[in-house]
């Protein structure tokens, strides 16, 4: 099973650059970046097409980009160009959020952001084929994972989708993943989908700056939920490795809510011993 690291919202980018070259030249898989548009986060493709430039190994993977905020052919370009110029490193999460402040900014209508993506995924996957927008994407499509846990959601895995990013709480995990696979099947797809688990986790020489950045990000009361779930503990950090590999995923995202990139190797240091 492969581990990756997700970071929170930094701008500023001497602190992103040493995470990302950090990361990029020890074992960890894949680098991603949260959505967000009223929030002070940088936004996630112009920065993932900073730090593609600054990697050579490591995936660059949106978690998760939420596509109805978008026009649809722009986003489709955007996706293939940080495609090809990655070298077919990035991953494409995708979901439809659920801030209303987000989609008031946006002048999208939160109540038909399903039906939105849905055509979206439809379209997308039209322009990729570079007949009406170039250029196209390296292998047809960027690989393509849904954040979901409703069952309308969870059922775009089978129908667009490489594959899911089960977050979230940990006691309905099992079953969101198990539902992805017997779709998958149903839809008679080949193979397996991909299953990526993200989980929250600062070690504690960080832990007090992420649960402040928690807070900040999620608001009263869900925040200090988010808050008191964050792994910070080597013990905590390896139980979620194993937890992830009895669930057969084929990654896991350790969510870092801290801006040090100190993190970086402190955690693979943890890995490394267990």
């Amino acid at each position: 099973m492969k581990i990756g690291l997700g970071l929170p919202a930094i701008a500023d980018r001497a602190v992103l650059l040493e995470w990302a070259g950090r990361a990029d030249a020890g074992s960890f898989s894949t680098l991603a970046l949260l959505d967000r548009l009223v929030y002070d986060n940088p936004e996630p493709l112009v920065t993932l097409s900073v730090l593609a430039g600054a990697t050579e190994r490591i995936r660059l993977q949106t978690e998760v980009l939420l596509a109805p905020l978008r026009e649809t052919p722009l986003l489709a370009k955007q996706a293939a160009t940080l495609d090809r110029l990655s070298g077919g490193r990035f991953t494409l999460g995708i979901g439809v959020g659920g801030r209303e402040d987000d989609f008031a900014v946006a002048g999208v209508d939160l109540a038909t952001r399903g039906r939105r993506l849905d055509r979206q995924m439809t379209e997308l996957f039209q322009l990729w084929s570079g007949k009406v927008v170039g250029p196209a994407p390296l292998e047809g499509s960027p690989e393509v994972l849904f954040g979901a846990f409703r069952p309308a959601a969870l059922a775009r895995v089978a129908k667009f989708g490489h594959g899911l990013i089960a977050a979230g709480a940990a006691q309905w995990r099992p079953r969101v993943i198990e539902t992805v696979r017997e779709q998958w099947q149903a839809a008679g797809r080949p193979g397996q989908p991909r299953i990526v688990i993200q989980v929250n986790a600062t070690l504690r020489t960080a832990a007090d700056e992420a649960r402040t950045n928690v807070l900040a990000y999620y608001g009263e009361p869900y925040g200090h939920q988010v808050a008191a779930g964050l792994l910070d503990t080597p013990e905590q950090l390896l139980a979620a490795i194993a937890d992830a590999e009895h669930a057969g995923a084929d990654e896991l995202i350790l969510y870092n809510w801290s801006t040090d990139p100190n993190q970086v190797t402190e955690i693979a240091a943890v890995i490394a011993a267990g």
